[in-house]
């Protein structure tokens, strides 16, 4: 399968060079062996219901039919439409390697007014029953070609996971039981207590994960079974699970077990875990434990489209968190290390200001050191802009070209919000809230506005290169000379070893770079931003380009 993976990549660059298109060249020799290291991932998060709508059909479920408030609506976007973006091509052009949707399960069928104006649980955090897509974003059978589409290209898909929290009640979203979850204080974060077992905001239930009171399943769910006709399928596999694993018939391990379900059915490859930090960290360590089971029973059954041995992959939401903190979180009256309670990463949530405050050197110094020492044998997800993060590095998107080369360049994860390579708006008039951070994919500026073309090509050049190359997130950075700003990256994995050398803030014209630290006289190399071949004589190499940038590989 990883052979047909990386010949179907080059073909469909092969197919698009040969019509004509402006796409980014691609280093098809590298390609073809450069094994997939989730550490120097390039992650791409999307709402599922914003990126593009490849279905109008499905767009009115539930009767949801009330005047949303501005953006706060469902307003088409679907996994066909995901699909269709992987299919055009347009993730390969970027050098993504990892997909993540927000969650896809049913939602509430009604909304709630917060204060903003009426909000549908578009964004799909807000669940009703986990054992169902909602669909407005699609069906089963459109996950599945997803995900067998996204494989076809070496890409891999990620769910997103809420354990915590059921979606809030409405008039059409009764209340689960009260032995399923609290709708009573509020969160208040002053403590390991105050911020687990409480409701985030109000009205929206609180899973008891810490419960360890045996319950039934709650009757409206057991009614919405039987008239969809699928209870006795839904029962004897929950019979199965719990005979299997032995665990009491817990809130926690239900929820564990129909998201785990998504794994074993689809294989998909990874999860980001939400709101972490709001429940016991030994739910995620039993979650991983069971995410990892139902990968190998994926794989087991479907060898022939397994992509290679990574193990599943698991991301934190744990609000706060900086990799300045190291392996722990700290509440204040105790710590946890979230890393060895079920995850291999987590969300770098210092990652923005980092990079406004320091230069390249001082950024990428920093995080090299810190993910091979204290951080050593797990990562971080790095990001500029997030879906509810009211502070991000660009709010006026002026800074499209820095902040594609810090986040793209810097060891770790990257994780690209979608419209970050396009300038996608982040300010929306007539928004409240984190809505003016949800708004459309700006398509047609991706086709019409040469600014936005010229930024999403810098974005394509940079992705492409960290996505051939695992030593530019996951390798040990090394200043070769600050004036110019010359660095290398070196990884070693086994029996493959990757080394790289990259120029920041170049002059224009010619410019000629140290590169005996790495590569020796004679060595032929190729400067993917400018698409150049050179040969490496008296320990330097000579480019002649109208761009800032080298990106210098080995042919």
């Amino acid at each position: 399968m990883k052979k047909y993976t990386f010949l179907s990549l080059s073909l469909v660059f092969l197919i698009m060079s040969c019509s004509g298109s402006k796409s980014v060249s691609m280093n098809h020799e590298n390609t073809s062996k450069t094994p997939f290291v989730w550490e120097g991932a390039n992650v791409y998060f999307l709402l599922t219901d914003r990126f593009y709508n490849g279905d109008t059909s499905n767009d009115l479920n539930f009767n949801r039919t009330k005047t949303p408030g501005k953006l706060r609506g469902f307003e088409g976007g679907d996994i066909i439409g995901i699909t269709k973006k992987i299919e055009s091509g347009y993730f390969d052009r970027l050098g993504i390697n990892v997909i993540w949707l927000t969650p896809i399960v049913e939602q509430i069928h009604d909304g709630v007014d917060e204060g903003t104006g009426l909000s549908y649980g578009f964004h799909g955090y807000w669940a009703r029953d986990w054992t169902a897509l909602d669909p407005n974003f699609g069906t089963k059978e459109d996950l599945a070609n997803l995900v067998k589409k996204a494989h076809e290209k070496g890409i891999r898909i990620m769910l997103d996971g809420v354990i915590n929290h059921t979606g809030p009640v409405t008039p059409e979203d009764p209340v689960w039981p009260s032995d399923w979850v609290r709708t009573g204080v509020v969160c208040d974060y002053k403590s390991f207590e105050n911020t687990t077992m409480c409701t985030l905001v109000d009205n929206l239930p609180d899973v008891r994960t810490e419960s360890i009171q045996e319950v039934e399943l709650p009757p409206f769910l057991i009614e919405k079974w039987k008239k969809e006709g699928r209870y006795e399928k839904e029962i004897a596999s929950l019979d199965e699970f719990f005979k299997r694993t032995n665990y009491p018939r817990t809130p926690k391990y239900y929820i564990i077990k129909w998201l785990t379900d998504y794994i074993t059915e689809f294989g998909v490859d990874g999860y980001r875990g939400d709101t972490v930090k709001h429940t016991e960290e030994s739910v995620w360590a039993d979650f991983k434990k069971e995410c990892d089971y139902a990968f190998e029973t994926w794989k087991k059954h479907h060898p022939l489209q397994v992509l290679d041995q990574n193990p599943f992959y698991t991301i934190a939401e744990v609000y706060g968190y900086g990799i300045s903190g190291g392996q722990d979180y700290d509440f204040g009256d105790r710590k946890v290390n979230y890393f060895q309670n079920g995850f291999n990463s987590m969300i770098n949530f210092e990652f923005k200001w980092n990079a406004a405050q320091n230069n390249y050197e001082g950024l990428f110094s920093k995080y090299s050191n810190a993910l091979h020492n204290e951080l050593k044998g797990y990562s971080v997800l790095n990001y500029m802009s997030s879906h509810d993060d009211g502070q991000p590095f660009d709010a006026n998107r002026v800074k499209g070209i820095e902040a594609g080369t810090k986040l793209l360049l810097s060891p770790g994860i990257s994780q690209v919000y979608y419209g970050d390579e396009s300038n996608r708006s982040l300010v929306v008039e007539g928004t409240q809230g984190d809505a003016t951070l949800r708004s459309n994919m700006n398509w047609d500026d991706i086709q019409n506005n040469s600014e936005t073309k010229n930024t999403l090509l810098h974005w394509q050049k940079l992705g492409q290169f960290r996505r051939n190359h695992p030593a530019v997130g996951a390798g040990i950075h090394s200043q070769i000379s600050s004036e110019p700003y010359v660095f290398s990256r070196t990884f070693t994995k086994e029996t493959f070893t990757d080394k790289v050398i990259i120029g920041l803030d170049l002059p224009k014209g010619r410019k000629e770079l140290s590169v005996n630290s790495i590569f020796q006289n004679g060595t032929k190399l190729r400067d993917t931003y400018s698409n150049q071949e050179v040969e490496v004589i008296d320990g330097k190499v000579s480019i002649d380009s109208d761009f800032n940038f080298v990106l210098l590989e080995k042919i």
